[in-house]
């Protein structure tokens, strides 16, 4: 059945923690890249430059996302698969809506090396600015598996399964979304969260994903 909003929230199954966004601050500049602990921020947008400079604040995005979720039940009413869960944003603040779940996740306790973010139109400026020095060092921070890593959805066949897969549905073709939430939700252990137009985003996932 298609997902519905429901209050701004990210669950998690007893798989992983859950988080309430109300009374959240908001974000504050941060350092990019490199690997951080549970307790340290994730890569923001980078600033110009062969180096690797931090930052401004993150914006708010446009149009905060309710989620809802759900996900593949047995017989017995227990759930087997990962938790699907949508965050409801204008294709312009998909992205946006995206890194604020992922705020939300590592507040929750969620370790950076548990998250996967997919992009289905422009690629998030950090992976952007990682791939500038070359693929070879930007698959090798997922393969580290320090980090949360951020790559396109024409990628998602090569990235490695996490516990957390969050997909900005940020523009391209309804094809290119068609094929990446299947995907992604193979490549989610524990949670699936789409971003993005929940009209669009049903008809794929009320196809069967």
């Amino acid at each position: 059945m298609p997902l519905t909003p429901e209050e701004p929230q990210i669950h998690e199954s007893a798989q992983g923690p859950r988080a309430v966004s109300a009374g959240r601050p908001s974000p504050t500049p941060r350092p990019v890249p490199g690997p951080r602990s549970a307790a340290t921020p994730r890569p923001g947008r980078p600033g110009p430059g062969p180096a690797r400079p931090a930052p401004p604040a993150q914006r708010p995005h446009p149009g905060a996302g309710q989620p809802s979720s759900s996900g593949p039940e047995n017989r017995s009413g227990q759930q087997t698969g990962p938790q699907i869960q949508l965050i409801p944003a204008p294709a312009d603040g998909a992205l946006d809506a995206a890194e604020e779940a992922v705020d939300l996740l590592l507040d929750s306790g969620r370790a950076p090396g548990d998250v996967l973010v997919l992009t289905t139109g422009e690629q998030h400026p950090w992976a952007a600015h990682e791939l500038s020095f070359g693929e070879a060092a930007y698959w090798a921070q997922q393969a580290s598996g320090d980090d949360v890593f951020f790559a396109d959805a024409s990628a998602v066949e090569r990235a490695a399964t996490r516990p957390v897969v969050v997909v900005a549905v940020n523009g391209g073709a309804d094809d290119v979304a068609a094929r990446t939430l299947p995907l992604a939700l193979q490549r989610a252990t524990a949670l699936l969260i789409v971003c993005g137009d929940p009209q669009r985003i049903n008809a794929v996932l009320g196809a069967g994903v």
